[in-house]
Parts: structure tokens; C-alpha cells; sequence
């Protein structure tokens, strides 16, 4: 059994690692920087650990600090949240090799999944379906076979960093005559961001739906899916509004995708839970990435299975064996997040930093609110602009989005700019309501929801 755990992140996510915690009766540890000495996970924990001046994200990157912090409290366990040094390899190693238990997947598999040529190489050998591309890295110097393979594959084609995520290190070719160089200079832009100049070469879907699977491994012989989530609603690559289930997606494709997903994490002996990330067109679903930690978007999984995600995580590294069985897992109703951010999209989504005067939460049933802020509480300038997530749940689509229009018409943020009247925008244009939008859909339209 875990008696302690330390939270190696901050604001929302440590928020709801440390409820999960209260919930099972593990007592928590709270690191943070100078500056997030208020921050609300913090003031609730049973024990706190200054890691690191402030304001800088640094701190949460400091991994002897975090490590010292976990022996000095007795800590038995580390949870990395999101974000961070969850998908880092080198320090799940290092925290295992600590003598602590680290709450996500196995170093290797980490490492491996991170590299996007090893993870489509794993997800081609166990079944699941991959864009049709290069399958490995292209040599930068060999013009005349990167020139044979994007006549193959067939023009579009992206070039994507092996090492990359976040919207980052990839390039879409239209013709022939810009392959060449956009082979170099992806993977000169690879090499500067993520420090691997690899980079590898797919076809360009020209208008894809963004679907992912959601599942839960023990490491033990057990894996489940609990179904999928449509996150189309994207802006630079970065998600604003996720649903589930996905709008068109049937109990059939569900049931074969989800199949390919479980049988992958047997494959490759995965723990803990796992996000696989695919594009979605004309019916057929084809692999991205996966993401071997927490989702963002967990919360509306949870509300249409019931399924509490991080409990969930925090027993399969116990050891515990998964006794939910597939069969035990059902999709009721539909759920709706939309991602609260400190910004102004009037000024080109500036990011607005700043102490909140007055704080108005939605409320009403089926409504849910995961966020670290509170009136008096400084939205600092260092960190990711998202200060909360509305997540809004129905018996149906049309009954979670009317109560999402609710929850966001009772909001008031006061002190700094949100993207709140965006969101209501959204929920109200004709295209979301009808469902199933491609990922360019929302940057198409954004013009007129600003």
C-alpha cells in the first residue's frame, strides 16, 4: 500500500491528484516554487516543500530537488500530474531508482512511445492502424529516396520530428519541389527544440478529425479502453473544447479501435493510464502518438463511464490488478469540456496574467468545475495560460451543450481576460452544434467568434 504521496506539479492537475489522494486516505505532499506558495493544492496538503525560487516553471523541472523533497517527507510514491517531467523518461527512471514508486508508465515504455518512429514501429507490429508513411527516419542527405518516398506516400505529405509533440517540429509539402528542403529544415528545427534531429514522413491528411482512446493498463496482463473523445476543436495545434464520446463514431468502430488499443498495451506490457492520439477520416482512424500520461481532457471520460481516472492510476501503481473487466465499461450520456484560459483572443490570445478581484463559479446540475483559483488568487505569467476547466454532462449532445451555455453564461472571472465568451461562441456556431468538425474547422471560424 501507498501511505504518501508527493504531487510534482502545480495548479489544476495537482489539485486533482491530491482529491484522489483525500479520497483514498493517502496523505500528500506539496512542492512549489516561492511563488506558489498560495497556490489552492497547496494549502490543502498535509505537507509542503519549497523546491525553488520563483516565478519559474524551472522548479518542477528540478529533479534532485523533487527527490530530496520525497525522502525528506517519507514520501512513498511520486505523481508527475501533466505537463512537466510526466512523459520524461530519465526521471521515472530516476524515481524508481530512488526507491519510489512512480505513478505512470515504466521508464522503457516511456521512452519508447516518446519516440514517435519506435511508437508507430510498436503500433504497426501489434495491429493498430498508422498513417501510411515512411515507417523510419529519413536521412537529410539522401534526396533521392526521400524523393521516392513522398512519391509513394503521395503529395501532401508532413515531416515530422521523431522526438516532437506539442504542435511542434512538423511541416506540410504540397509538391515536389519543397520536399528536399523542408526535409532539412524540420529536422534542423527537431534538433533545436527536442535535441534528436530525427525525423520521419507521413501522408498529410487534409482534413482529419482528432479522436483518441482513452485506456487503463496494470502492467499485469490486464488492459481496457473507456471509449473515446473528439478534441477537433483545436487552435495552433492546442486544444480548446473536448467531447465524449466522439459525434459519428459507432459502437462498432469504437469496439474495433479500442480492441487494437488494448491489445497494443499488452504488447507492450503497458502501466498505468495511456492516451492513444489518432486522426480521424472518412471512418478510419490512424495512430499519431500516444500519451503515457494523464490527459487534460480526463475529466469528460469520467463523466460518461464514471470511472475516477486518477484513483484509478494511483492503484495500478500499488500493484493492484484491474478488476474492471471491458465488459464492465459503459458509455453513458454525453460530456463536454471547455478549456479556460487567461487570455484575450480579441488581442491575438495575449495571455493575461494578473490577480482575480472576483471569482463567480456555474453550478446546476451536471455541471463540473476542475481549477485551482480563487478570488485574491495571481494568475502568474510564467506558466501555461489555462486557469480551469468547465466540463458540462447530459443525458445526450444537445443536453450537455445547452447546459455548457449555462455554466458559461453564469462564469465571472474578474481581474484578468478570458477566453469565456469564445467558448459561448463556440457552443452556439452552427458547425460545433452539428458535430463531427475537422481539427481546422475552429481556426477557420475563429475570425468571426472573436
Amino acid at each position: 500500500m501507498i501511505e504518501k504521496i508527493l504531487i510534482a506539479n502545480r495548479g489544476e492537475i495537482a489539485l486533482r491528484v491530491l482529491r484522489a489522494c483525500k479520497e483514498l486516505g493517502i496523505k500528500t505532499v506539496a512542492v512549489h516554487s516561492t511563488e506558489d506558495a498560495n497556490l489552492k493544492h497547496v494549502l490543502l496538503a498535509d505537507e509542503t516543500v519549497c523546491i525553488g525560487p520563483g516565478p519559474s516553471a524551472q522548479s518542477y523541472l528540478n529533479v534532485p530537488a523533487l527527490i530530496a523533497a520525497a525522502e525528506v517527507t517519507d514520501a512513498e510514491a511520486i505523481h508527475p500530474g501533466y505537463g512537466f517531467l510526466s512523459e520524461n523518461a530519465d526521471f521515472a527512471e530516476r524515481v524508481e531508482e530512488s526507491g519510489f514508486a512512480f505513478i505512470g508508465p515504466k521508464a522503457d515504455t516511456i521512452r519508447m512511445m516518446g519516440d514517435k518512429v519506435a511508437a508507430i514501429k510498436a503500433m504497426k507490429a501489434a495491429g493498430v492502424p498508422t498513417v501510411p508513411g515512411s515507417g523510419g527516419p529519413l536521412d537529410p542527405k539522401n534526396d533521392a529516396e526521400n524523393l521516392r518516398i513522398a512519391k509513394e506516400i503521395g503529395y501532401p505529405v508532413i515531416i515530422k520530428a521523431a522526438g516532437g509533440g506539442g504542435g511542434r517540429g512538423m511541416r506540410v509539402v504540397h509538391t515536389e519541389a519543397n520536399l528536399l528542403k523542408s526535409v532539412v529544415l524540420t529536422s534542423t528545427e527537431a534538433n533545436n527544440f527536442f535535441g534528436n534531429p530525427e525525423v520521419y514522413m507521413e501522408k498529410f491528411l487534409e482534413n482529419p478529425r482528432h479522436v483518441e482512446i482513452q485506456i487503463l493498463a496494470d502492467g499485469q496482463g490486464n488492459a481496457i479502453h473507456l471509449g473515446e473523445r473528439d478534441c477537433s476543436m483545436q487552435r495552433r495545434h492546442q486544444k480548446v473544447v473536448e467531447e465524449a464520446p466522439a459525434p459519428g463514431v459507432t459502437p462498432e468502430q469504437r469496439e474495433r479501435i479500442g480492441s487494437a488499443c488494448v491489445k497494443a498495451c499488452l504488447d507492450i506490457n503497458y502501466r498505468g493510464a495511456g492516451t492513444f492520439e489518432f486522426l480521424y477520416e472518412n471512418g478510419e482512424f490512424y495512430f499519431i502518438e500516444m500519451n503515457t500520461r494523464l490527459q487534460v481532457e480526463h475529466c469528460v471520460t469520467e463523466m460518461v463511464t464514471g470511472i475516477d481516472l486518477v484513483k484509478a492510476q494511483i492503484e495500478i501503481a500499488m500493484g493492484k490488478p484491474l478488476t474492471l473487466k471491458q465488459e464492465d465499461i459503459k458509455l453513458t450520456g454525453h460530456a463536454i469540456e471547455c478549456r479556460v484560459n487567461a487570455e484575450n483572443p480579441s488581442k491575438n490570445f495575449m495571455p493575461s496574467p494578473g490577480k482575480i478581484e472576483r471569482l463567480h463559479l456555474a453550478g446546476g446540475l451536471g455541471v463540473r468545475w476542475d481549477s485551482h483559483i480563487y478570488t485574491g488568487y495571481t494568475v502568474p505569467s510564467t506558466y501555461d495560460s489555462m486557469i480551469g476547466k468547465l466540463i458540462s454532462f447530459g443525458s445526450d449532445r444537445s443536453t450537455a451543450i445547452a447546459r455548457m451555455n449555462t455554466a458559461l453564461s453564469e462564469m465571472i472571472i474578474q481581474g484578468i481576460e478570458t477566453n469565456i465568451n469564445m467558448q459561448r461562441e463556440i457552443m452556439n456556431d452552427g458547425g460545433f452544434v452539428e458535430g463531427g468538425q475537422n481539427i481546422h474547422y475552429l481556426e477557420n471560424r475563429l475570425e468571426h467568434l472573436v
